[in-house]
Order: C-alpha cells, then structure tokens, then sequence
C-alpha cells in the first residue's frame, strides 16, 4: 500500500508556498502578463446531487449520495430489478476542459484568448448566454461551434462526468480555419506566449489540428525574444480510458513530434498516468506500495518524460502534484480537502495554474505550487481564484486534511 504523501517537510512545503508567492507577486511589477491561447472544446455543465433521501418535496428538502461508493451500491443492488434516481441540478455553468482552464488564466489576469465550441443554440459564430463571463474574463472569445453538454454528478470523494459530445465533434483543423482562417489563426498563437490544447480523448478533430499546428502553424512562428522564457504547448489528453491503446500511442507519437518545435507539457491524473505508462511500456510506478506517493509520482513523472520524448510531464492526484523536466523534477503537496464546495474543474485550475507559472519562467516546484493553489482556492470558494487570492492562498497555504 503506497505511503501517504509527504516527502518534503511542512516547513519547506511552506517555504515553498511561500517563494511562489513572491514571484506571483513580483510578476505585477515586471509588466503585463504574457498572453495565452487555449482551445478548443466547450461544453454546459449540469453541477448535479443525486437524492439518497427526502425530508420533504421543498427544494433543498432532501439529503444526497456524498460518495461515489454509496451511488455504485445504489446502481448495483438495482441489478435485474430497477431504481429510480432523482437528480437535483443544482446549477448550469459554462464548462469544457478549455474554457474551465482559459477562465481560470483569464482570471488571473492573463490575457487569454478562447477559441473553441462556446456559440449560441441557434448560431454557433455567437456566443451562448453561459459563456459570457468567460467572455468576461478573456481578451477575446471566438465561438465556433455549438457547446456539447455534461451532467455533473458530485460527490464529496469525486464527481461521475456523464458527457455528450455529439456537438464537438465538427470542430477539427479544416473547421478551425475556415472559422478563423489559417493568417488570423497564425497571429494569434505568434502572440500567444501559451498554447493549451485539450479534451484528446471526446474530440475526434484534436489530432488534425495538433497536425496542422505542426505543419502550418509552429514553423513560421517567430522566435521568443532573448532572456523570455520560450513559449510552450500545455496538452491534457483527459481521462484516455476509452480510448484503445492504438489510439494513445499515435496521439503520444504526435506529440512528441510536436515537441520537436515547440517544448510540450503533458498533464495527467494519477490513473491517466498509469494508463500512459502501460501503453508506452514503461516501469513508471513499480516503487508503488514501497515509497510515498509524492516519490512515486515524481519518479513516474521522469520516467514518463523521457519515454515521450516531451519537455515536461506533470501528474496530478488529488494529494498533490509531481512534475519532470530534463533537468529537474519536484512534488508538492497540496491543500486536500474532502469537503469541497464544487470539484468539477479543479483538474483543468491546477493545469491553469501551472501553466501560468511555467509560461512566466517560475522554478518547477513553485509551479506545481501555483496549480495547486489555483485548484486549492478553486474547490474552496467555488470560484476561479484572481491573482490576489491566489498570492493570500499561498501565503497562508492550508495543511492538507489529515495531518
């Protein structure tokens, strides 16, 4: 059985927390920050409770299923009979992989901007009602297809995701410049300082546009400037369980093609770690039951790295998170709680989070730092968390629940 994760003390934990709220901080004082663009899905979330039982037929009269183990046994004892489920939705908020991550960079004061399955009902070059506050957010919002949809079951120990991709699925490399066009397209990643790509595994089009970028786009970028941190590709692939193993070895192909013009980070889940490592064939997570987790994590993130042929790996259990570069590699422990206030996007804040801090040159260990605090605060207040949140956040760093 792996070890609790802890392999750095709480006192550097909060030294750590610490130097990367100093170095958030002084990136007000250096000037704007460096913009991004990230793409290319959307989807409208259902944020829902299953009813275990009711008190009354008033709305909030009931009390829920807080575990995904209590709705599996409920699923399970109703095999070979039937059940009904009441499902209580509690709010619909925009959502999509891309947008959770542009909003959460957006409110952090990065100038992003959003391309991707965000249009209205009855026109998909406009913007639907929900997605204006990530209009709001960003610098600028460029519909172009209508939003799938997601019913968002949540549970205090995780959230079941029951998506309906059908609607992005007309979003590929041919759709997304006949949209915007191949020059306007080319602009605005020459601009961009961070490209985030995500949602591989619902998107058929993900791998044409990750080829296009390769043949059309990333050749005729111009060079950063001498002294900037260069600019980067941030990939999560999120959640490859249905996908065949064929799939995932020609994505992982295509991305370390990629790489060879662009430095590209790979985020992964734990359990999406392990599934790459079983298709790339490597012993990323044998030390598992023998050391803790941040060490295991943080020697998988290595082994994963070289393997790919990627510039950064980064892996992120609900404990923490474990990054690799060619010359580093860190873990940090994060602000767990089993109680969230909302947990649907916390995955896509930590990826905004640490993209934001890799983009602007930040030391590995103060960018899985910022991931997770940008997720910490996230899960806490149900809100994208501005940079001044995020600075107090790390400041003043909760203790992971349990310790």
């Amino acid at each position: 059985m792996t070890q609790p994760a802890a392999p750095d003390s709480a006192s550097r934990r909060a030294a750590t927390a610490l130097a990367a709220a100093t170095a958030v901080d002084a990136l007000r004082a250096s000037g704007p920050l460096r913009p991004a663009l990230v793409g290319f899905d959307g989807f409208i979330d259902a944020i829902i409770h299953i009813v275990d039982q009711r008190q009354g037929m008033a709305e909030d009269a009931y009390t829920r299923l807080r575990t995904i183990e209590q709705f599996a046994l409920r699923i399970s004892l109703a095999s070979g009979k039937s059940t009904n489920l009441e499902l209580v939705v509690r709010e619909e908020r925009f959502g999509g992989n891309g947008p959770l991550m542009a909003g959460s960079l957006g409110r952090l004061g990065v100038p992003t901007t959003y391309i991707g399955a965000v249009g209205s009902e009855t026109d998909a070059r406009a913007l639907h009602p929900l997605y204006r506050e990530l209009d709001a957010r960003c610098e600028r919002v460029i519909p172009i297809a209508k939003p799938a949809r997601t019913d968002a079951l949540e549970f205090d120990d995780g959230k079941v995701m029951l998506g309906k991709p059908a609607n992005i699925q007309s979003v590929t490399w041919p759709s997304l410049v006949n949209a915007v066009g191949l020059d306007a397209l080319l602009r605005i990643i020459d601009g961009a300082a961070l490209l985030g790509v995500v949602n591989w595994v619902m998107m058929g089009g993900v791998e044409s546009i990750w080829q296009g970028l390769i043949d059309d786009v990333f050749p005729r970028l111009s060079p950063t400037p001498a002294g900037t941190p260069p600019r980067r590709v941030f990939i999560d692939l999120c959640d490859p369980a249905k996908r065949t193993d064929a799939d995932i070895a020609r994505a992982l192909a295509t991305l370390a093609r990629m790489n060879a013009l662009i430095p590209v980070t790979l985020g992964l889940n734990l359990a999406e770690a392990e599934r790459i490592a079983h298709v790339a064939a490597v012993p990323a997570f044998q030390s598992r039951g023998m050391s803790t987790l941040g060490r295991v994590v943080q020697d998988a993130a290595s082994i994963l790295r070289a393997a790919l042929h990627l510039d950064c790996v980064v892996i992120h259990p609900r404990e923490g998170a474990g990054a690799a570069t060619a010359s580093a590699s860190a873990w940090f422990e994060g602000p767990f709680t089993s109680t969230p206030r909302l947990s649907t996007g916390a995955g896509d804040h930590f990826n905004g989070g640490f993209a934001f801090a890799q983009t602007h040159g930040l030391p590995l260990d103060a960018c899985l730092a910022v991931g997770c605090a940008v997720s910490g605060a996230y899960v806490r207040d149900a809100e994208s968390p501005t940079l001044d949140r995020l600075i107090a956040f790390l400041r003043e760093l909760p203790l992971p629940e349990g310790t």
